[in-house]
């Protein structure tokens, strides 16, 4: 399949408007066989979130993202940002540039973060041996913003697969370094505005049928919305505060250059205040305005998904935490469902923007003290 054959397919994969409709697999579209899927992964995430450096984590997994959407030109269109790690789907003629895209994005997270990240592919074809399916729609999240999810079991089964270290990208000897334009961690936490922001992931679980799991994420989403549990980010955007903790994260985004690491870090810190300047004093430069940017920011973010199973991070009061795990709780007992579920006090953003002027900036959000990386960790229990 040539890349004018793959955007034509991808052209007929549909898009959900609502959505309350994403637990329902008859709405998804399955992959070619020929197509592969990629995956990544932060290995020693524990560790990481327990000395504070879920940033950094967030940071490797959208580093993925954007490492292969750069290397395929833009051309990444069906991807999942999973916090710790991310999932993609792309047609055989880009599997070459994938692999040296994804190996070069696990040599920066160990050189620049610190981080061991997993990364493999596998063939669609070979998932359906295994007896699972891939299948994928896209969420409509803004009038600019749509994002791919992903059912059938597929993705769920290789990640498995990938972290017992049955599949795996060798690594190269010529690495290049990855193209992690439009990368950007600085906007700083966003504090909870009705208590807690809650990291939720809901699977299928053993005693589940289609319809019945369809129904129990379709009164999860009800519940939330009913209570106006939503958005970690104000509809008016982010506040603008100083990123000094984003500072460092920032400067080891760019490529290695002969300029030592202080003079980088200065560059961040120059390009910042520029940046904070305009966005502080609501400054408009021809065509862009910074308040209507930020406000396009909150619309465009990923805080709720699908990604063989529910994946949520949403600012929640007490009572409906509450009643949220009650309602979970029912539902596990029954089998239908298993989940894992984290609060925090803050939610974090890590942004893929290759340009200011572009409305389809994305913007993935996650829980600050763990997020989806510690509800995963519950998972069943």
């Amino acid at each position: 399949m040539d890349q004018h054959s793959s955007n034509a397919w991808i052209e007929t994969v549909p898009t959900l408007t609502h959505f309350a409709q994403v637990g329902d697999a008859s709405l998804y579209a399955p992959l070619p066989d020929s197509w592969y899927l990629g995956l990544s992964d932060v290995s020693d995430s524990t560790e990481a979130i327990a000395s504070g450096n879920y940033k950094a984590i967030n940071l490797a997994g959208a580093g993925t993202i954007s490492s292969v959407s750069n290397a395929l030109e833009g051309a990444l269109k069906l991807f999942a940002f999973g916090g710790d790690g991310a999932h993609f789907a792309i047609p055989p003629d880009e599997k070459t540039a994938t692999a040296s895209a994804l190996d070069g994005v696990r040599c920066w997270a160990k050189r620049e973060l610190g981080l061991t990240l997993r990364v493999a592919m596998i063939g669609v074809a070979d998932v359906r041996a295994a007896g699972f399916d891939v299948r994928v729609a896209f969420w409509q999240a803004s009038d600019n913003v749509r994002y791919a999810m992903f059912t059938g079991g597929g993705l769920q089964w290789a990640e498995a697969q990938m972290k017992c270290n049955a599949i795996a990208l060798p690594a190269s000897s010529a690495t290049q370094e990855p193209d992690l334009s439009g990368l950007s961690c600085q906007w700083g936490p966003v504090e909870s505005r009705n208590g807690e922001i809650v990291s939720l992931i809901v699977k299928r679980g053993p005693g589940a049928t289609d319809a019945s799991f369809a129904d129990a994420t379709t009164q999860v989403v009800a519940l939330l919305d009913e209570t106006a549990s939503s958005n970690p980010v104000p509809l008016a955007g982010p506040d603008v505060s100083w990123p000094t903790a984003a500072f460092d994260l920032q400067s080891r985004i760019s490529r290695p250059s002969a300029m030592p690491a202080w003079w980088r870090k200065a560059k961040v810190i120059c390009t910042a205040a520029v940046i904070w300047t305009i966005f502080k004093l609501g400054i408009r430069l021809g065509t862009f305005i910074p308040d209507e940017y930020r406000r396009e920011l909150s619309a465009n973010t990923d805080f709720r998904k699908f990604n063989d199973g529910l994946m949520l991070t949403v600012d929640c009061s007490p009572e409906t935490i509450a009643r949220l795990r009650l309602a979970l709780d029912l539902a596990a007992g029954s089998g239908t469902i298993r989940y894992g579920l984290h609060t925090q006090s803050k939610a974090l953003i890590t942004c893929v923007a290759p340009s200011v002027t572009d409305l389809g900036h994305m913007h993935f959000v996650d829980g600050a003290g763990g997020g989806y990386a510690t509800a995963a960790k519950h998972l069943g229990k």
